[in-house]
Formats: C-alpha cells, sequence, structure tokens
C-alpha cells in the first residue's frame, strides 16, 4: 500500500493508506476545469485498460496547441525521499521519478481521458500462454541510458534481483513475493549484493527478452510492473552497494529528463536527457526543455503564491492540492477557476466497522442508516474541496468498477433514523455503545460531533475515544482494538481489485499491523477472492472484482463514504491537466504557454 499526500492534503486528512490510479472527466481546454463525475451523476469517469503493441508505440500523443522549450518549476512542500525506483512507494516521488525512469509497463493517458496500460520500454503488454504464471516481454529497440549504452534484459534482471537486498526497503514488494513464492521473500532469496546467485525465475534468453515466471497465476502481473517501483536501474552503475545512497539522489535516466543537480529537501535541477528517444516513448510528452524544484513550499504557501500569479510563479505547478484556507476563496473567484487543475482521485475514503466487536449485521446496518454523511460531506469541504458520497469500497477509477448504492445512502445522505432505529429494535438491542475512535485533528474532532449527535438521535449510546495523530496507525491496526468504528481510506497500487479488497477485507489477513481494519472474515469472500485472483483478463477480473465489493457492502464490514478529488492550480504561463492515474497534475504533459 502506498500513502497519498495529494490525497491526505485535499482531503484534510491524517492518514490514507494505499495506493491509486486517476478517473474523472478529461479536460477540453487549458482554461477550463473538467466536470467531476458523482455516484449519482451520468458524468464521464476515465476508464482503464489494458492496451496492446499499437498502444505501446511511442510519441506520445500530441497535446493539442502544445508547445515545446522553457522551464516549468514545481513548487513542492517536500523533497522526494527517494529517486532509486527500488525504493520509491509514494505518489510525490513517483511523479518527479516518472520525469527521469522507465519500466518496462506504463500508464498512458489518453487525450480523451481515459487510461491505457501499454508497454514503456517493453514492446506490448507481456504475453502469457498459461494464464498468467509465466510472462515474457521484449524489450523496445533503441531504448537506451543517458550515457549511450543500450537498456537489455540484463538490466532487468538485476534490476528484480537487487529488491531483494535488505538495503532496499522501501518500495513495492508484490512481485519479490511472486517470484519466490513466499512473503518473507528474503529468506528464499538473498540478492545479489552477498554474492548470491541470481534468480531462476528470471530468465534473460537473450538481449531484448524477458520471461518471468511466478509462482501461481497472476493475470494482473503486467499491471504491477507499472509501478513506479519497478522501474529499471543500469546494473553497471548499481552494482555495488555501498553506491545505492548516491544513485538515490541522483539516479542514471532512462526517461526524457537528467538530473544536472539535488540539494536534497531544498531543490533539484533537470535537463533534456539526450538519449531519451521520443519515438519509443508512447506516454511522456517532455515539453519543456528544464524542470526546476523548489522544496519546502507548504500548500498554503503555494496556493498563494499561484494566487499572485507574478514573476516565476507565473511558470509554476504543484502536486499536493490547494491549501484549504484558499479554498472558498479560489472556487468562488471565475478567473482563479480559469487555472484550475480539478478531478476525481483514485482514492475513497470510509469508516471501518469492527466487526469482532459488533458481529450483528443489524447493528452493522443500523450504524449504516444513522451515518450523517451529507453533514460530513459539507463540513469537509463539499464535493470541490473533498469528495462525492461514495457507496463503493472500489474507486470509480478501478478497472470493472460498477455503481451501486446498496443502502440508498445518495437517497437520505443525511441519514435515516427511523431505520435505524428499526434495525436496532430487530436486533433486539436497545441502546447499545459504539466507541467511536478519531484523531486529535480539528476537522475529524467536528466530525466526531456530527457523528454523536446522529448516533444518539437513532438510538445507539456514543463514546468518544480521541486518538493522538503521530499514534493513530499503531493503534487502528491492532486486532484487539477496543474500538467500534474509525475512519480509514484506500487506493490501488495499481487498477485492479487484488491490491483494495483483499487487503482491506480478506479474513486471513487479519492480524496486528495489518490493513483488515474492519477484522472482518467471511469464507465466502475469501473464496470468492482466490476464485477472482486465478482470472487472467483484466475484464474478467474487473467484473469479479466489482462483485465481491458489493457483497462485502451489504455485508456492512464498513460505512461507504466518498471519492476524494483534487483540486490545484497552475501559473498563468504553464499548461497542466489532471492526470488521472496519480489523482493530481499531470507532470508529463505540462508544457510552457506564453
Amino acid at each position: 500500500m502506498r500513502n497519498r499526500a495529494l490525497a491526505v492534503l485535499a482531503a484534510g486528512a491524517l492518514v490514507l493508506a494505499g495506493c491509486a490510479k486517476g478517473g474523472g472527466a478529461p479536460r477540453s481546454q487549458a482554461t477550463q476545469p473538467p466536470p467531476m463525475p458523482t455516484a449519482t451523476s451520468e458524468s464521464k469517469v476515465a476508464t482503464i485498460r489494458v492496451g496492446g503493441a499499437a498502444d505501446s508505440q511511442g510519441p506520445a500523443t500530441e497535446v493539442s496547441g502544445a508547445k515545446r522549450g522553457g522551464t516549468i518549476t514545481g513548487l513542492f512542500s517536500v523533497g522526494p525521499a527517494h529517486l532509486d525506483p527500488g525504493q520509491i512507494y509514494y505518489s510525490d516521488q513517483s511523479q518527479i521519478a516518472g520525469l527521469i525512469s522507465r519500466g518496462l509497463i506504463g500508464f498512458k493517458q489518453q487525450r480523451d481521458g481515459n487510461i491505457l496500460i501499454v508497454g514503456d520500454l517493453a514492446t506490448d503488454t507481456g504475453t502469457s500462454g498459461d494464464g498468467g504464471k509465466t510472462w515474457t516481454f521484449t524489450l523496445k529497440d533503441g531504448v537506451k541510458w543517458e550515457d549511450g549504452s543500450p537498456i537489455t534484459s540484463e538490466d532487468v534482471k538485476w534490476s528484480f534481483e537487487r529488491l531483494y537486498d535488505p538495503v532496499i526497503n522501501q518500495g513495492p514488494t508484490y512481485v519479490q513475493q511472486w517470484l519466490v513464492g513466499s512473503k518473507d521473500y528474503r529468506a528464499k532469496y538473498p540478492g545479489p549484493y552477498k554474492g548470491g546467485e541470481g534468480l531462476k525465475t528470471i530468465e534473460t534468453p537473450d538481449a531484448r527478452t524477458v520471461v518471468f515466471h511466478l509462482d501461481k497465476q497472476h493475470g494482473d502481473f503486467n499491471m504491477a510492473l507499472g509501478m513506479p517501483g519497478y522501474a529499471i536501474v543500469p546494473k553497471k552503475h548499481t552494482q555495488d552497494v555501498k553506491d545505492e545512497k548516491n544513485y538515490d539522489k541522483r539516479p542514471h535516466a532512462s526517461g526524457p529528463y537528467r538530473i544536472v543537480k539535488h540539494t536534497p529537501d531544498k531543490s533539484m535541477e533537470m535537463e533534456r536527457n539526450p538519449h531519451w528517444d521520443a519515438a519509443t516513448d508512447p506516454i511522456r510528452n517532455a515539453y519543456p526543455d528544464r524542470w526546476t524544484f523548489e522544496f519546502g513550499v507548504t500548500v498554503q504557501q503555494a496556493t498563494d503564491r499561484f494566487i499572485a500569479d507574478s514573476g516565476e510563479d507565473q511558470y509554476a505547478v504543484n502536486i499536493f492540492g490547494l491549501g484549504p484556507e484558499r479554498l472558498p476563496e479560489v472556487v468562488a473567484d471565475p478567473e482563479l477557476m480559469k487555472r484550475a487543475i480539478t478531478g476525481i482521485t483514485p482514492f475513497t475514503e470510509y469508516w471501518a466497522i469492527n466487526t469482532k466487536r459488533i458481529t450483528d449485521p443489524k447493528v452493522r446496518e443500523a450504524l449504516i442508516k444513522a451515518w450523517p454523511m451529507g453533514a460530513i460531506h459539507k463540513l469537509a469541504g463539499g464535493d470541490m474541496g473533498f469528495g462525492y458520497l461514495g457507496t463503493t469500497i472500489m474507486s470509480p477509477t478501478g478497472v470493472g468498477f460498477r455503481k451501486f448504492d446498496v443502502w440508498g445512502q445518495l437517497d437520505k445522505p443525511d441519514g435515516d433514523v427511523e431505520a435505524a432505529r428499526k434495525l436496532l429494535a430487530e436486533a433486539g438491542e436497545q441502546n447499545p455503545t459504539i466507541v467511536y475512535a478519531y484523531a486529535n485533528r480539528p476537522l475529524q474532532q467536528k466530525i466526531a460531533v456530527l457523528v454523536q449527535e446522529a448516533l444518539t438521535k437513532a438510538g445507539f449510546t456514543y463514546v468518544g475515544k480521541e486518538i493522538d495523530a503521530n499514534s493513530w496507525g499503531d493503534t487502528i491496526g491492532q486486532v484487539d482494538k477496543a474500538i467500534d468504528v474509525h475512519r480509514s481510506g484506500w487506493g490501488a497500487d495499481w487498477p485492479d481489485g487484488q491490491t483494495v479488497l483483499p487487503p482491506l477485507f480478506d479474513g486471513r489477513l487479519v492480524a496486528d499491523g495489518a490493513s483488515n481494519y474492519s477484522n472482518y472474515d467471511n469464507p465466502e469472500v475469501n473464496k470468492a477472492i482466490d476464485e477472482a485472483d486465478k482470472l487472467a483478463t483484466a475484464e474478467e477480473r474487473g467484473a469479479a472484482w466489482s462483485k465481491i465489493d458489493e457483497m462485502i457492502v451489504k455485508d456492512a464490514a464498513l460505512i461507504p463514504g466518498f471519492y476524494l478529488t483534487y483540486i490545484d492550480m497552475r501559473g498563468s504561463k504553464v499548461w497542466a491537466e489532471m492526470d488521472y492515474y496519480w489523482g493530481g497534475t499531470n507532470l508529463l504533459t505540462a508544457y510552457v504557454n506564453e
């Protein structure tokens, strides 16, 4: 899972664990923010599907009216903690790394706003003749490192082998587990830095061909390879483990830009990589000649600078969203909104119900019926500043997403007190006690007041439990927590339900520190998860995950909440659009516009 900085900021959130991909309607012009879909509207939501060889060819589709040249500046609240692909899991690192590093697979934003999973360094999205247990990829002809040397299958194999060494400990771990068939993957293979042999489950029959042999069928393996943490590194520049820290600050480029100066936590400068060939890249337009990044600029400071729009700030972009204090001002000003970047993100927010403590489904249903969704929505910032009312676990941006509203939350967003009272009566419960946990942050404290009022009216006995923000994750991650309901959020590592529903609701994954916050264990759901994971095509898997989503919601394992939205600004002399894969500002298609 991956914490998503800009979803956190946009939502005024404390912790959002998970990962994400895009969704929303396309921007047709630079001067108009896109319409954002709701669960009740027929507004277009970006679809994500697996493309083929033709889709994987470069160059990237041109943005109408785009210009080449100039310099764009990123005003970022934090600098990237890591740039070595193997250490990357967070979105701010990933978006910067997308300018520098390439993987076998990537996510291509089409001009209609939809997303294609395509071959990046690979000629296509891979072939598998056994339902997803063996995968073969062929490197494109002419792909090179920044020094002009070719990117080879040996580099690809090495890129995955080095992930097993303990020094590489911050990135995703899916593929490492699948290649050796164990969650304790380092016990199975020590990695190459300590003199270990190469992984026998990765074959390189020639300089351009790579064959992966997985522990079992993984029909979404090619999607997993699209994660920035699985981008490729050159073997000759990473063979010594002692070099990892330096490489982490200044990776060897395969993408359109290379780093020329990097002062961690302060600034970074990039120039064009002369050995990047646009004809091999279907994803990156690389319009500006240079990128500069200024780190340590708070979201409030960045927003104020965007509003003022003076000097070099006219060429600036951001990926962390607007400062909440200025949000009403921006939304109310048509001129400022001409420079807004808005859309629905891949993140959902919900409230976990502790099914280990609340065992009666009718009591859980009563909680859902009583929940003050509308009031919370308004308090948190509404559609633009927070998110749309959501009735599913999966985001509308996931493959196979299907809209449903099991509990009628869209019809009665402020709750249905009478229905809740009736359900409690049917359960034989009189004023059951509900321990509601919330973080000691202003927004969450205000939401707790709304929850107390709503639950009390519905016949519950409310007990609030305020938790220090610094210990929130440790507290809610305990199986035996003395909590009945608490807030949570999630997004997929890639747009397949496997990275959403199993980590949150697979009963075999209930454990301290795990993310099944509802302590939910339903044998039927567990079986359905296993069956869905065996399916080979993205379409089949998507349909199966959507059915599981509805099964879990019907079992009242959670209170559905929101599809989180994003809003940010750009300087008047730069054009930038929504990135529907990341759910933020798209750095790959931005250009200087003067």
